[in-house]
This record gives structure tokens, C-alpha cells and sequence, in this order.
């Protein structure tokens, strides 16, 4: 076989290992996606994924796939869509596991930048005499764990900015009338999203102004905690999300001018506080996200996909600290006008065009008379600070 042919080959068989990781999002976070098939001669053997954070890893469950239908991995091609892992974690080294089945050769799309692995995994495999190859469908696995190498290259989850707007980009009335620019099909995504990240934020305007619940109300395999950024003031206790602070993890992201004995009555609610050092909004989001990238935030665990839900002060704030990596944008089908009804970003805005975030349409969809296009940045930088 030529090398042109044995690489059409392997992206074929890595591309269903990445339909596959795909399978585990909302599942597995903090851990990445990940996908696993077993191949000899053509043939597939077996086939597997990570499905649930703690559980056993795709290699593994591919494996496991298998020997279940009485198949011997013994000289087959493994393709895995990241680095096997060569450490214990909450599970066995994967690497180990190939190497004791026999598997001849294995082909990874990315290397794990996690500190742990960081190509040792590759060079367990390569000194017990498998052949390695890396590389294949790179760009395909980059763009479905960018959330995951985000968190492990820079330290910072990966944020999600999420607005509905009229088709002359309003998000509300000039008297400030919301609900509804879109209809039901695109409120269920937007539910089914919330049941997929880690995080939902928004600011005090829009606690006070909408009064949010901000749940997963269609569900989904996660409960997003609550963070409301409050740089002056705090919810009022009467408010969906004090009141509802024991079912669902609920955080205050405190300035330094809020009165300690505000936070305390918000505790009494089972209301966690995350105290910032710096009122300026654009440092307070970084040190925010530094905080929420490790396990000694409130929730025990990194966060790795933080979803703003506005509103346009706090989504001007993270733009102008250029940690937008994904936005989804759904247009309403109304015409709302008026100078003084408000845009999705606030203050303080780029001055010049050469200076706005760029970014790349990754989709676009309707939903009845309602339409959503996604974004990403374009050219993220993922490196370390």
C-alpha cells in the first residue's frame, strides 16, 4: 500500500473514532472526548468511547468491544482520537492496556498537552516496539477538544457567549421588554446547550431585569452551575436563583466593594462567593477565569465550558477581554427599532474595526422562522501565559 493510500485510510478510520468522542460531550468534562476503534486488515474489531467522567476510557471500552464478540486485538491498528494516557488517574494507563492486547500499531490524532501524559504516552507505546503515527485528522480532533486544550494550555475555560436578537440585532425594547425575540424551537436549544456546559454566567443587570432561573429545563447531562458577576451589589434574596440556591450550585462573583455581611446572608442561602481582588471588569474575568480552570473553585472540579448568557454589560466586558471563543447567535424574525432599545454588547466596545475579535462560522441552522449561526474565534491563541 503507498503512503497516499495508507493515510486515506487511516482518516477514514479516524473519522468515525471522532464521531464516536463526540458521543461524550456533556458526559465527561473535565476529561476530554474522546474515540477509540480497533482495525486488522480492514476489518473492524472493536469500537468504544469515554462516557462518563471516572469511567473507563475509550481504549478500553474498545477493547472490552473487542473481546466481547470474541475477536483478539492481537496485531491490530488502534486509532485514538488523543494521546493514550500513561499515568493513574482515575483509571489504569490506557497505553498499558494497548500494549498488554498486542496491538500493533497506533494512530493518534493529538497529543495530550496535560502535564501527566505530554507524549510520554506515545513513548511507552514506541519502546514496547508499536509503531506510532500521530497527526491524522489533527485539525478535526483540535476543533472538538478546544474546549479541553484551552483549560490545559492557558489555564481558562472555554467560553460560550449566547444571545437572541431582533433582525436589527435588538435584545430587547427601549423599555426593556425581552421575552420572546425567539420562539419555542430555539429556546429548547438553548435548554439543551445549558444541559452541556459546566457554567452558566450572567451579570446583575439581567438578574434584575428578568429575574432568571437559568436551569436546564429540558435536561441534559449535566446541572450548570449559576455564577452572577456582581461587582457592586448582589441578588436580592427574594430573587429565582437565591431562592433556589439549595438545588442548584449558585455562585457570586463578588467585587471588593461588596460588604462581607451581604455575602454572609447570601451563604445562609447556600450561595457560594468567589471574592475578586480587582473591580475592573476586564481583570476580574481573567481572574475569574483562572479560578474556575482549577479544582479549587466551589464546585470541586475544573470548569472547562462557561457559557455567558448576557447581558450586554458583562458580554462587552468578556469581549473586550477577548475570551469570547465560541458565540451562538439566534435571530429573531422582528423588526424592534429605537435608538435607545439596547445591542447584545455593552461597553466599552473596539474603537476601530481592525481591532474587533474575528471570528469563523462553524454552522448555521432555523429553526421555523428563527435562525442560529455559530461561531468560533478565528486563530485562537491556546498558548501559556
Amino acid at each position: 500500500m503507498t503512503q497516499p493510500e495508507e493515510r486515506q485510510r487511516d482518516a477514514v478510520w479516524m473519522s468515525e473514532a471522532l464521531e464516536l468522542a463526540a458521543l461524550g460531550q456533556g458526559y465527561v468534562e473535565p476529561n476530554p472526548m474522546v474515540g477509540c476503534v480497533l482495525v486488522r486488515d480492514g476489518r473492524l474489531l472493536g469500537r468504544g468511547y469515554h462516557q462518563i467522567y471516572g469511567g473507563a476510557h475509550a481504549e478500553a471500552n474498545a477493547l472490552e468491544d473487542c473481546f466481547g464478540s470474541g475477536e483478539s486485538p492481537q496485531g491490530c491498528t488502534a486509532y485514538v482520537t488523543l494521546e493514550p494516557c500513561c499515568h493513574h488517574g482515575k483509571t489504569p494507563p490506557c497505553a498499558d492496556a494497548l500494549i498488554r492486547a498486542g496491538v500493533a500499531r497506533v494512530v493518534v490524532a493529538v497529543t495530550d498537552p496535560f502535564p501527566a501524559v505530554d507524549g510520554g504516552g506515545l513513548r511507552r507505546l514506541r519502546d514496547a516496539g508499536i509503531e506510532v503515527a500521530t497527526g491524522v485528522e489533527n485539525g478535526k480532533s483540535e476543533r472538538l477538544l478546544a474546549p479541553y486544550l484551552k483549560r490545559v494550555k492557558t489555564g481558562r475555560p472555554w467560553v460560550i457567549a449566547k444571545w437572541a436578537m431582533s433582525l436589527d440585532g435588538r435584545i430587547a425594547t427601549s423599555t426593556g421588554e425581552s421575552q420572546w425575540i425567539t420562539g419555542n424551537a430555539s429556546r429548547y436549544e438553548v435548554h439543551q446547550l445549558r444541559g452541556r456546559v459546566d457554567a452558566i454566567a450572567v451579570g446583575m443587570g439581567t438578574v434584575i431585569a428578568d429575574d432568571p432561573l437559568l436551569t436546564a429545563r429540558h435536561g441534559g447531562p449535566r446541572t450548570p452551575s449559576r455564577l452572577v458577576f456582581a461587582r457592586r451589589r448582589v441578588p436580592d434574596l427574594k430573587s429565582q436563583l437565591v431562592r433556589t440556591g439549595l438545588e442548584v450550585p449558585t455562585w457570586i462573583i463578588a467585587g471588593p466593594a461588596i460588604p462581607d455581611s451581604d455575602l454572609a446572608l447570601l451563604a445562609d442561602h447556600d450561595v457560594e462567593t468567589m471574592r475578586c481582588e480587582s473591580e475592573d471588569a476586564v481583570e476580574m474575568i481573567d481572574e475569574v477565569l483562572q479560578r474556575l480552570a482549577r479544582d479549587d473553585n466551589p464546585s470541586g472540579s475544573p470548569i472547562t465550558n462557561l457559557m455567558i448568557e448576557g447581558g450586554g454589560g458583562l458580554l462587552g466586558s468578556f469581549a473586550a477581554a477577548r475570551q469570547i471563543d465560541e458565540a451562538h447567535v439566534y435571530l429573531g424574525a422582528k423588526l424592534i427599532g429605537g435608538l435607545q432599545s439596547p445591542g447584545p454588547f455593552g461597553d466599552p466596545g473596539f474603537p476601530r474595526l481592525a481591532d474587533a475579535t474575528g471570528f469563523e462560522i462553524q454552522s448555521l441552522q432555523s429553526f421555523g422562522n428563527d435562525a442560529r449561526a455559530i461561531y468560533r474565534k478565528a486563530n485562537p491563541d491556546l498558548t501559556q501565559d
